[in-house]
Parts: structure tokens; C-alpha cells; sequence
């Protein structure tokens, strides 16, 4: 089978459409056929080579499509069945699923190598393997992809809304509701207001903070921030800093969460700087493979019982989550479709991308014919 998708043959090299061959769903595995994609800034990384991945490879690690066929051994879905595939395959015997840590699943070692759990690749190019971002490569007609990247949502759902919950929904609920731990009462920072800090705001809001907080240098983000819930926003960390120290008596916040772009020794420190006494740093965002961006003060870590944690996921279980998050939606209890900026077709992928880093889009998505 023939597939068209949206390739990245090498750091500093644009997105190229191309036809690619489809491996056929071998034991374990499935053919899904994509009703959308979402353009996430980790695709971007591909493209500027800060992240260095087995090259080439099908962008994309955020869809939602309809099942077209199942190899051998599969028994979680079928043929027709709706699912939204996660970022993170989640097998559930190794000894992080086991342990309801499926965020932190063996399999996902594979993902900036593009191919499935057994080794084999699901696209080719004139004979020659071509991974998928993430062991998907949602910016693809169609993907073969293991079973256990796949969710199974319910069919009444809008498939290119549903996207959204393989990424970018739950890593930034997630970051608030579980990682940070926010409750009632509490004060909460966020550190960039794109697709995955606009829903740590609504995570945030949810868990029931009292002030929600967001620093962001593009008015049109911070303006969709107020629209979400946070109750300040601000374009500069330091006057968002002064606000939090003025809400809160001097306390500072209880949590700080880093979800930009590329989390560099700048935003992380004054991140760190607007927890006070027991607070926790949530880093989200992702740093350059070959650098080390935090640098923190030990005295004020040890003294102040300040905690620094890593996020994957938003610490979620996609197999549970992934349909929670998309039942909230359902019940309005959460705002997925105003995350949608602009709708871009497959050829607009790099105009997609151009967007995002202009700052003109909450969430840009793909969607297929």
C-alpha cells in the first residue's frame, strides 16, 4: 500500500511530502488510517536538529484515526474501531506499567528511532526503512503502528479534536493535576501558554488554584490564557514574579510549571525563583540533548525544601487517561476545541510549522481527506 506523508530527511531540512510504501500490520500491530494530526513544537525539533532522531522520518506523534486492519495477536481493537494513538506506547507487563507508571513504558525507548517494538520499520522508500516520530508518524495518510500506541475513544467523537488528547491535552493537565500536584487554594505559575501550557491552565483551574499565573511574550496567548481560566498574565517573568509575590503575602507559588518551547537556563531559574518555601518546579519542556540548562541554587533547594521534577506525559496512563480527558470534553468539562487555531491540509505542513513559531497558533492540526 502507498501512503503520502510528511518526511524529514535531515536537521535544518523542511518537511517534504512524499509516497511512501506501507508495511502491512505484522503480529502486534495495526493499520490506521488518520482523520487529523496535531502540529506539536516537538516536530519542530526535528527540523532544527535539536532533537537527533534516526533520520528519515514521518513527522507527527499526535492523531486520531479509524482502525483499517489488525495483524495477528491483536485483540485490544479491531477493524473500524476510532482510536487516538499516544506519543508513549504503554505494553503493560514491563516494570514501569506494572507499576501504574505507564508514561515511563520500555517501549518508549524507540521513539526517536521511528521504528516498532520488534525492530522492523512501518514505512519504506525505494527499499529503504523510514521510521515514524514517536513509532507513529501521524503526518502520514496512514501509519502501521504496535497496538499498544493505540487508544480506543468513543466513535461519536470529532476525530481531529480527539487528536489533540495523544499529546498535547494531557501532558499539560497532567503537569498541573498530577506531577505538580495542585489543589484548592494554591498558586501556580505556568511558564509558556501554547498547546501543552494552555492545558496545564485548565488542569490548574480544575484541581481548584486560586491564582493561576502564565507568562508568555505573545498577547494573543496570554489573552487565550485569561479565556481558559488563569486569572493573571503576564509578557515578562519578572512582573508576573512581583504579582505572585503581591497575591500571596510573600509566599510565592506553590508550584511553577515549564512548558515553552525549549526550556533554557533563563525561564528554568525563574521558574525556580517563583515557588516559595515547600514549592514544586514542574519541567515540562525539553533542552538541548547536549547541554545541561539548570543551574540551581543548592541553598535555596536544601533550606527552602524546594522540589525540581521531570514531566513525561504529564505523568498520565494513556490507556485511562486518553478516554477521561476525552470524556471531560464531552461533558464539557474541558475545552478542546478552542485549542484549535488554524485546520492546515497535509502539502501545508511547513506553513503549519511557520505559524507556530510566529506565535499564531494555540494548536495548528492537520486534516486528512
Amino acid at each position: 500500500m502507498k501512503t503520502r506523508a510528511a518526511v524529514v530527511y535531515g536537521p535544518g531540512r523542511p518537511f517534504e511530502i512524499t509516497e511512501l510504501d506501507l508495511r502491512k500490520p505484522g503480529e502486534g500491530q495495526v493499520l490506521v488510517r488518520f482523520s487529523a494530526a496535531g502540529l506539536c513544537h516537538s516536530d519542530l525539533h526535528l527540523l532544527s536538529g535539536l532533537t537527533k532522531p534516526r533520520y528519515p522520518l514521518v513527522g507527527g506523534h499526535e492523531g486520531a484515526g479509524i482502525v483499517e486492519e489488525v495483524g495477528v495477536g491483536v485483540g485490544k481493537v479491531k477493524a473500524g474501531d476510532h482510536v487516538v494513538c499516544s506519543f508513549i506506547p504503554s505494553c503493560g507487563t514491563c516494570r514501569y506499567c506494572s507499576t501504574g507508571r505507564q508514561q515511563l513504558c520500555d517501549e518508549g525507548k524507540s521513539i526517536l528511532q521511528g521504528c516498532l517494538p520488534d525492530g522492523s520499520f512501518g514505512f519504506s522508500d525505494n527499499g529503504a526503512d523510514v521510521g515514524g516520530m514517536c513509532m507513529l508518524g501521524t503526518f502520514s495518510e496512514r501509519a502501521t503502528v504496535s497496538q499498544h500506541s493505540v487508544v480506543k475513544v468513543d466513535e461519536w467523537l470529532p476525530l481531529e479534536t480527539a487528536a489533540l488528547v495523544g499529546c498535547g491535552v494531557p501532558t499539560g493537565w497532567g503537569a498541573a493535576v498530577n506531577t505538580a500536584g495542585v489543589r484548592p487554594g494554591d498558586t501556580t505559575v505556568i511558564f509558556g501558554a501554547g498547546g501543552i501550557g494552555m492545558n496545564a491552565v485548565q488542569g490548574a483551574v480544575r484541581a481548584g488554584a486560586k491564582f493561576v499565573v502564565v507568562v508568555d511574550p505573545v498577547e494573543f496567548k496570554r489573552e487565550t490564557a485569561l479565556r481558559f481560566g488563569a486569572t493573571h498574565a503576564f509578557a515578562r517573568a519578572g512582573e508576573a514574579i512581583d504579582k505572585v509575590r503581591e497575591l500571596t503575602w510573600g509566599q510565592m507559588a506553590d508550584q511553577a510549571l515549564v512548558t515553552v518551547g525549549l526550556a533554557e537556563e533563563q525561564v528554568l531559574g525563574e521558574a525556580f525563583d517563583a515557588i516559595g518555601k515547600g514549592g514544586t518546579m514542574v519541567i515540562v519542556s525539553i533542552s538541548d540533548t547536549e547541554g545541561r540548562a539548570l543551574h540551581l541554587s543548592s541553598r535555596m533547594l536544601t533550606l527552602y525544601e524546594k522540589t525540581v521534577k521531570g514531566c513525561q506525559f504529564g505523568s498520565c496512563n494513556p490507556q485511562y487517561d486518553i478516554v477521561k480527558l476525552l470524556r471531560m470534553y464531552d461533558s464539557g468539562a474541558l475545552k478542546l476545541d478552542e485549542l484549535i487555531t488554524t485546520r492546515y491540509n497535509l502539502d501545508e505542513v511547513n506553513q503549519g510549522y511557520a505559524d507556530l513559531e510566529a506565535g499564531k497558533n494555540i494548536r495548528g492540526v492537520i486534516v486528512f481527506d
